[in-house]
């Protein structure tokens, strides 16, 4: 792997840096204690400055409006975005729009194309992804309930969902349900339908209310009751059961997407701690709390797995990029579970630092604290990422007998 940033990707992370700096961090105090709606006049000027600076959609394909990064940029990109809880949101890369877009941009039909990526790249509408269920392992995306069965030119959706994300506020969702219970393999089995979210039978039962917050438009996690909720067979995305397919092909970039973001949340809230120890006085002679070896003991062991988990994320970004995201498959695996305890440690550390400080919403790191533990769930669990990484490790050891 070369890891010299071209000249290109310097200057745009080095202006999306400036922005975030300038445009989104003195917002924060505001959206930490407001109703996002409230902010959505403030956030669309955020957003038309970033469409008139080119920096719109990062990710997204250049035919729709967005910027046409590779893997391996955007997560450079994404990683300077991540530094607020904002940037996403702002410059149009939000989960799971990106995801969205990824999948309609590489399965969708000209007309899905038409009406629902385009308006979604161009940040017009929301959009939400509805797989996990209640009652079966969100870790196992093959274990699924849900039912769309054929009636006529239609398909008729019925079953239950949750932390079905951004639902609330969302133009259309992308449906995870068995077409094909009986297919010999049970990764043949599910396909993915678009169903529009004022589709008769799409129930938003509630916004679940996660650490204490019921979400919003920004972010969300519904339930949802499918009942007899009706759409027509041009909705299928992809062949017709190809959902696991399409699940994988989402899931591997999306957690480069995701990792490079809590890299961004390492970074800050990195330098914040360190900031906080070099300027907050402890004793009558003015010493610091920078000059207790605790302290510098977190600082020396954050920077170390900071570097080491970026390091990681990035050479799967681009193997994924070089090879596909089949041969990557382990390197996402590890990167998954490393990164997400990477960002615990360093939030940690730095809202002990703070002390009661740390604690209030006039720090950013209590928001961290609170959305970003379920990093350690989402996407797959911590323990399932282990547990798959290890057998297979351990399969290629069989018949060998190192030395």
């Amino acid at each position: 792997m070369d890891f010299e940033v071209s000249e290109k990707m310097q200057a745009i992370t080095g202006m999306i840096r400036e922005f975030v700096d300038k445009e989104l961090i003195p917002l924060e105090p505001e959206f930490v204690t407001r109703d996002f709606k409230d902010m959505l006049p403030a956030l669309k000027e955020k957003r038309d400055m970033v469409k008139r600076m080119k920096l719109w959609g990062p990710n997204q394909p250049k035919e729709y409006g967005g910027m046409g990064l590779d893997l391996v940029e955007h997560a450079l990109v994404s990683e300077e975005l991540g530094r607020s809880p904002l940037g996403h949101y702002v410059f149009g890369c939000q989960a799971p729009d990106a995801g969205n877009i990824e999948i309609l941009h590489k399965y969708g039909t000209p007309e899905q194309k038409e009406k629902w990526l385009a308006p979604l790249v161009r940040g017009d509408i929301r959009s939400c992804f509805s797989m996990t269920e209640v009652e079966l392992a969100g870790s196992n995306p093959i274990m699924m309930d849900t039912t769309a069965v054929k009636d006529g030119d239609d398909y008729v959706i019925n079953g239950q969902k949750w932390y079905t994300s951004s639902a609330d506020g969302s133009a259309f969702a992308i449906v995870m349900a068995n077409t094909n219970p009986e297919n010999e393999s049970p990764y043949m089995r599910a396909s993915m339908i678009i169903v529009p979210t004022d589709t008769p039978g799409f129930n938003l039962v509630r916004n679940i209310p996660v650490m204490g917050h019921s979400g919003s438009d920004y972010a969300s996690h519904a339930e949802i009751l499918y009942q007899s909720c009706r759409v027509p067979r041009k909705n299928l995305l992809g062949p017709e059961g190809w959902g696991f397919v399409i699940a994988q092909d989402r899931l591997g970039p999306g957690r480069i997407h995701h990792c490079m973001r809590w890299i961004g949340i390492c970074r800050r809230c990195y330098d914040l701690m360190c900031s906080r120890a070099s300027h907050r006085k402890i004793t009558p002679d003015g010493k610091t709390l920078a000059s207790r070896q605790i302290i510098q003991a977190w600082v020396a062991e954050s920077a170390a797995e900071i570097q080491a988990a970026r390091l990681m994320t990035l050479h799967a970004a681009w193997k994924i990029e070089k090879f596909g995201a089949k041969e990557a498959r382990d390197d996402i695996a590890l990167i998954k579970f490393v990164v997400a305890n990477t960002m615990q440690h360093v939030i940690d550390r730095a809202l002990q630092v703070h002390g009661g400080l740390g604690m209030t919403d006039d720090a950013i790191l209590a928001f961290y604290y609170r959305h970003e533990r379920a990093a350690r769930i989402y996407d797959g669990a911590d323990e399932v990422h282990k547990a798959m990484f290890g057998r297979r490790a351990l399969k290629a050891y069989e018949n060998v007998i190192a030395r």
